[in-house]
């Protein structure tokens, strides 16, 4: 069983913008304390062999100017590395270009990591009107979740029983709470709250499929 509340609550969400050289990009930043040193969470979210633990199998060379994809999924360009603190990387899926950055900071009782995911503020693909930030979020959200997962079991997570789970009504359930929670980030970031909650309740329906 999955406690849904407190794996919500664990995950803070932000929404925002950023000035790209092609202009204005919006982004969305999900950030957990995990209780685990600064290496171990680098190594699981660098190491080829372990990605696929939590995640999806990983091809490529996974160093700065190397280029990385994800089995069925995005794949791009490393394009600054810090080990064991951060690194930046394009995220190439369906023809367009978004970005990713991921840091770690050391904090009483853990590890701080934060995810941020930056797209020009003109592709529709990743942060589309009709669904807002959750189009992108809910991802990040069940991402976590398997890092999470991977993190305190110390095992692999099984695909199969992950899929049957995110279908199920406690998967649905996962789901539908965060894209509530997409929701408030997006109207404490300025968006008008019934735009918002429209948004999110189609993000709900395209994830969930009800």
């Amino acid at each position: 069983m999955t406690d849904v509340t407190h794996r919500i609550s664990a995950v803070s969400r932000t929404v925002g913008s950023r000035t790209l050289e092609a202009g204005e990009a919006r982004v969305v930043t999900v950030s957990r304390l995990y209780p685990d040193p600064m290496d171990d969470v680098w190594d699981a979210c660098t190491n080829a062999e372990r990605i696929p633990r939590w995640f999806l199998p990983v091809t490529g060379d996974l160093r700065l100017g190397g280029r990385y994809q994800l089995q069925g999924q995005a794949g791009g360009l490393i394009e600054r590395c810090d080990p064991p603190s951060s690194f930046a990387a394009t995220w190439e899926w369906g023809g367009e270009v978004t970005w990713i950055e991921l840091h770690l900071v050391a904090e009483a009782g853990g590890t701080r990591l934060t995810l941020t995911h930056v797209a020009d503020i003109d592709n529709e693909r990743w942060f589309p009107g009709d669904f807002g930030p959750g189009a992108v979020g809910v991802g990040w959200d069940m991402i976590l979740l398997g890092l999470t997962m991977h993190l305190e079991s110390g095992s692999a997570i099984d695909r199969a029983k992950a899929q049957a789970w995110v279908a199920s009504d406690e998967g649905v359930a996962f789901t539908t709470a965060s894209s509530d929670a997409w929701c408030a980030a997006a109207i404490a970031a300025g968006d008008p709250p019934d735009e918002a909650r429209s948004a999110a309740d189609r993000t709900t329906a395209a994830y969930t499929g009800r």
